[in-house]
């Protein structure tokens, strides 16, 4: 087996993209949604619109692994071209480029290190220090991971958290962030004034679709059974990497539809292999092959959900149920 620098160096083998390729993907990608979103715009029956509108969130979900990859600079590098599309992209979709690089930038530097921080990812507290915590702390970071708050990401994570957020603390670093706003709320009026039909299908329900997926995506590669977390003085990148951060199994058109970022484990391992890689990267490489690993199954989702609290002592995440049976527990003994 490797040790943790042979298996970094070992990954740079994948980190390496075909331009045409990446092009290619892209065009498929972007001429679908356009389509799409073209018939949801039509006068077809509106159950066939709702079904396309659904799809039309799959494909904007996919066309954020492209942003995603050419922020981490994986992809398509120097173009003029693909920055403008990116930019344009991270704008239609509530993720102005200056907040996802600062906070994801962040996240990656401090993937299970920094567990209060909610920069770039989902705050995560000791059962010790949620007991010490407030009553308003504890409300705020029970419903900064609620179900709810992940699945209305549209709204929580990208609208508020990404935008509105970032627009109000610091304005001069993020105009793309009051811009983004404005853009949305003049799309949303075009099509509002087209039909409300044109307005749920063509912006609100692609979008409540895609945030919501992503929103939970991004949860899951980080709250989930078998999560590993790491103290500031055990922390290692190759560690975060295989221990706190999850392999979810996806059957080949879900993999399609969120560019593999199941194969979560290997993109914090190295941001710079190309999504359409990572599968390959896994295959050849054993030490990546056996993760923590959890699926898109009713179980593994509510399991997901009762990743709480972080609890030392036995080196795993607890539900806020089983942390508090634990503190009752010891109180009477």
């Amino acid at each position: 087996m490797r040790t943790e620098k042979e298996l970094l160096i070992a990954t740079k083998a994948f980190a390496a993209e075909s331009k045409w390729f990446s092009w290619y993907l892209l065009g498929v990608t972007l001429f679908l949604y356009f389509a799409t979103l073209a018939i949801c715009l039509t006068e077809l029956p509106l159950a066939l619109r709702c079904g396309v509108s659904i799809l039309s969130g799959l494909l904007i979900v996919r066309l954020f692994i492209f942003y995603h990859d050419f922020q981490h600079q994986a992809i398509l590098t120097h173009s003029r071209l693909a920055r403008a599309i990116m930019g344009m992209y991270g704008m239609l979709v509530l993720s102005p480029p200056s907040v996802w690089n600062r906070s994801h930038d962040h996240h990656h530097k401090h993937n299970s290190k920094d567990l209060l921080s909610s920069m770039g990812s989902f705050p995560t507290m000791t059962c010790s220090q949620y007991a010490d915590a407030s009553w308003l702390e504890r409300l705020q970071y029970y419903w900064s991971r609620h179900p709810f708050t992940i699945i209305f990401g549209y709204i929580t994570v990208f609208m508020i958290g990404m935008c509105v957020r970032a627009a109000c603390v610091n304005p001069r670093m993020h105009k793309d962030a009051i811009l983004a706003l404005i853009l949305h709320v003049g799309i949303g009026a075009v099509l509002l004034w087209l039909g409300w039909d044109k307005l749920v299908l063509g912006l609100i329900l692609p979008l409540g679709v895609a945030c919501g997926l992503g929103s939970y995506l991004f949860y899951a590669q980080h709250n989930f059974p078998g999560c590993i977390l790491n103290s500031r003085e055990d922390w290692t990148h190759v560690g975060a990497a295989l221990r706190s951060s999850s392999y979810l199994k996806m059957d080949p058109v879900m993999n399609w539809f969120t560019g593999n970022i199941g194969y979560h484990h290997i993109h914090h391992l190295n941001a710079k292999i190309p999504f359409y890689r990572l599968q390959e990267a896994m295959s050849k490489l054993p030490e990546l092959q056996k993760p923590s690993s959890i699926t898109l199954a009713p179980w593994d989702v509510v399991a997901c959900f009762r990743s709480n609290l972080w609890d030392g002592s036995a080196q795993r995440l607890v539900s806020f149920r089983d942390a508090r049976l634990a503190r009752m527990k010891l109180s009477t003994s």
